[in-house]
């Protein structure tokens, strides 16, 4: 039965596949997505091309490219991207749409948890299992990141480069950003032979052709018209909420400070939610006092184990920063306030970029440019991460730390004296576990929880 639905040519859409088993299909998908947005990818993957054959790999693999020039979690932008291909503007809304829900509910109810319990012997020997395994697992991703985005000693450069400028000379992370970009971009033009470009995501597609063919997904006309459509319609769904907090509880609101903040945030997420949150994490302490330092880690704790992508931690901030300091407002009303506006500022633009970009991403596909940028991005990335590793590390296996200056430079520089024993030998265990043995991410989690939970057991351990 048609529906009707932006095309850019005025016709219907038709449902290529009934929206029923669409949506049904897109609810199992979101409660697998654990692991990061290489996992779920793999379950898009294994759901979509394998299982269905709704898409044909070379056809998934095309949209992939195109999320990963996005700021935003990409996983989300692919199911964005795929469920409008299949279902037009409705699909693609459903599927982003229920690729969060999960994640979003839980992480609501495990931040409650934590506000309301957290100083309990259970809790906070819970959190003493989790934090050191965060550490391991920050350092698979710096690993997993760089051995495919440091193909050529320029690259390596370039990311031990972004490392000093975050944690030497404490420069912002959007300028590291935007400064990588412009490399990529210069190497490209006047040195290319430093570069090297990184492996396609696919080539040929493998296995039965799918059900659908390529040349009938969906697909809409480039034109000025529906692009100032959707840009002025996403951007007023976009920041409506943020407008009526500062015209309802005013500037100096704590969820005024949420909305704008994690609304930029948003717009500079490049290479997934670890490259960001060494930022989220430094303004959340420093500059806003939303967190001690070591609950950050603990919040990136709870998003690890739950569906869903990694960047829902800003809810944790969000829901903890807006309960301690509510204004005029009931601390939980403005927790669970502050928590659904920092999701939904974070999410939709995710939505705005693929409705307006996807019919220009055969374009964008053959920008070398673009790419070359991308490059010089998604190496910064590796220090980036790196870098977060570094200061989960401090502020989880030390009790205190100070902060050293030499001229422009800066380092934070733990107390050797104030090293926790069982943080340190639980990191240790989640590293052979994710690193060695190679366990999955949730797995690690439960065991170095069970870890933290026994020492509560063990007098004089805490």
């Amino acid at each position: 039965m048609p529906v009707a639905g932006p095309t850019g040519g005025g016709a219907p859409v038709r449902d290529l596949v009934p929206f029923g088993t669409a949506v049904r299909a897109w609810f199992a998908i979101s409660l697998q997505t654990f692991g990061g947005p290489a996992g779920q990818i793999a379950v898009m993957q294994r759901t979509l091309v394998d299982e269905r054959r709704w898409i044909g790999q070379r056809r998934f693999l095309h949209a992939l490219n195109y999320c990963m020039l996005l700021p935003g979690p990409e996983a989300q932008q692919l199911a964005v991207y795929t469920g409008w291909l299949l279902n037009g503007f409705r699909g693609g809304l459903v599927a982003g749409t229920l690729f969060v829900l999960p994640g979003v509910v839980a992480l609501l109810a495990l931040s409650a948890v934590y506000v309301a319990f957290g100083e309990t012997t259970a809790v906070t020997a819970l959190f003493a299992g989790l934090a050191p395994a965060v550490i391991a697992i920050v350092v698979q991703a710096v690993h997993r990141v760089g051995s495919r985005a440091l193909t050529s000693p320029a690259l390596v450069v370039l990311a031990v480069t972004a490392f000093v400028a975050l944690t030497l000379l404490g420069l912002p992370f959007p300028l590291v950003v935007l400064g990588a970009g412009a490399v990529g971009w210069a190497l490209h033009r006047w040195a290319p032979r430093l570069l090297v470009e990184r492996a396609g995501h696919g080539g040929t597609d493998d296995g039965p052709p799918p059900v659908i063919p390529d040349d009938a997904l969906h697909g809409a006309r480039p034109s000025g018209r529906r692009a100032a459509l959707v840009l002025g319609v996403g951007v007023v769904v976009w920041l409506a909420p943020v407008a009526a907090v500062l015209l309802l509880l005013g500037r100096s609101s704590v969820l005024a400070d949420q909305g704008l903040f994690f609304s930029g945030t948003a717009l500079v997420t490049f290479g997934g939610a670890y490259a960001v949150l060494a930022f989220v994490a430094q303004r959340a302490v420093e500059v806003y006092g939303w967190l001690a330092p070591g609950e950050m880690v603990r919040g990136l704790a709870l998003a690890e184990t739950t569906p869903g992508p990694l960047i829902m931690v800003v809810q944790f901030v969000a829901f903890v920063g807006a309960y301690r300091d509510p204004g005029g407002l009931d601390p939980w009303v403005a927790a669970v306030l502050g928590a659904l506006l920092t999701t939904w500022v974070t999410f939709v633009p995710s939505f705005l970029f693929i409705f307006l970009g996807a019919p220009y991403v055969e374009r964008l596909r053959g920008n070398r440019s673009l790419g070359a940028a991308l490059t010089g991005i998604t190496a910064a990335v590796v220090g980036v991460i790196a870098n977060l590793a570094l200061y989960f590390a401090l502020h989880t296996l030390f009790a205190s730390t100070a902060v050293q200056r030499w001229g422009p430079f800066r380092l934070e520089v733990p107390d050797l004296g104030s090293v926790q024993p069982v943080p340190v030998v639980i990191a240790l265990v989640a590293g052979v576990l994710v690193l060695r043995l190679r366990w999955s991410v949730l797995r690690t989690l439960g065991v170095c929880a069970a870890l933290g939970l026994l020492s509560a057991l063990v007098p004089g351990l805490h």
